[in-house]
């Protein structure tokens, strides 16, 4: 199943119901006897980080064993996927996962995992949709203003994003060249760094996942001008499209899953899984996510290890168009 290509709504749908399907009832007796490391690619306060900590409490809380938050965040999160793909396979070493493990293979060529064969996809968690926004020093309170605005000045705009190689990169080199307008990319460790310097000023323009993004925008400190995936956020429903802007062909989602090394006993693979569903179908929990702009979004190991095979199919082509690579 091609999940890029579903509406968002039965996306969700199709994931919740196939995660209520793969709760074998021998799976209910592994539990971990000491600590669970849960890394994570990329500095604090970012989209992953955020994800991470609150499922890290909650699993916690389940186990009633301590689910441990490791921040490695370093060369857009190769550093992270390359510890976790080297870790034993004994269930006390997890890593959240995004979308950027199915586009960092094609531009760095020394890597040493491959999302396919390295890890043990256990579930999808959440989605989001990315961000334009620019520091309300820009004079532009809308997408049309910004794009006639950097057409005007070529070259003027930098835009940062949470590392080189990654989704909010990608979507921000569709947004120039679907506009046509230049502007230089200014990679950071993580989202949280990208967007103090958008909120200080640093930087003026950012694309950014949604979530750490709408405080700022609701306290006036930057703009949100419009989102990359297909429809409107239910957090920012005022806020537009990049299609409805006028930049049609422009849909680009962040999605957080949760992995633990290749061969990590099925038992393990199973238990979390089921854990994480439940975790996440809890109505509390999607309100809560959804406030700060998730989607909870469960899956199956099988579903899971799906999309990474068909992240890597949509993003190698325009990868190799964009002439990305790095040692």
């Amino acid at each position: 199943m091609r999940f890029e290509h579903l509406h968002p709504r039965y996306l969700n749908a199709v994931l919740l119901a196939a995660a209520a399907c793969v709760m074998p009832t021998h799976a209910q007796g592994w539990k971990p006897d000491k600590p669970v490391r849960l890394i994570v690619a990329y500095v604090p306060d970012g989209a992953a980080d955020v994800v991470s900590r609150f499922m890290a409490e909650r699993l916690s809380s389940v186990f009633g064993q301590q689910f441990v938050v490791d921040n490695r965040p370093g060369a857009t999160g190769t550093i992270a996927l390359d510890t976790l793909a080297k870790s034993a396979p004994d269930g006390y070493t997890l890593a959240n996962v995004g979308d950027s493990a199915t586009i960092l293979p094609f531009i760095y060529r020394k890597l040493t995992w491959d999302p396919r064969t390295s890890f043990a996809p256990i579930s999808l968690m959440t989605t989001q949709p990315l961000v334009l926004a620019v520091h309300v020093s820009v004079p532009a309170t809308t997408a049309k203003e910004f794009i006639a605005l950097a057409r005007a000045k070529p070259g003027f705009f930098v835009f940062g994003s949470s590392g080189t190689g990654n989704s909010q990169h990608l979507a921000g080199e569709l947004i120039k060249k679907v506009a046509g307008i230049n502007m230089t990319h200014v990679p950071y460790k993580g989202g949280g760094q990208a967007i103090i310097d958008l909120v200080g000023g640093q930087i003026p323009v950012a694309v950014l996942g949604s979530s750490p993004v709408i405080p700022y925008h609701r306290a006036g400190k930057v703009r949100i001008l419009a989102v990359t995936a297909r429809r409107r956020s239910s957090a920012l429903p005022d806020v537009p499209t990049l299609a409805e802007t006028g930049l049609p062909g422009i849909d680009v989602s962040q999605w957080l899953s949760l992995a633990a090394p290749a061969k990590t006993p099925k038992e393990i693979v199973t238990r979390l899984n089921a854990e994480v569903a439940k975790i996440l179908a809890a109505p509390s929990t999607r309100e809560k996510l959804e406030a700060i702009g998730f989607e909870a979004t469960p899956s199956s190991p099988q579903e899971l290890a799906a999309m990474y095979r068909a992240g890597m199919e949509r993003w190698g082509p325009l990868v190799k168009a964009l002439k990305l690579e790095l040692d």
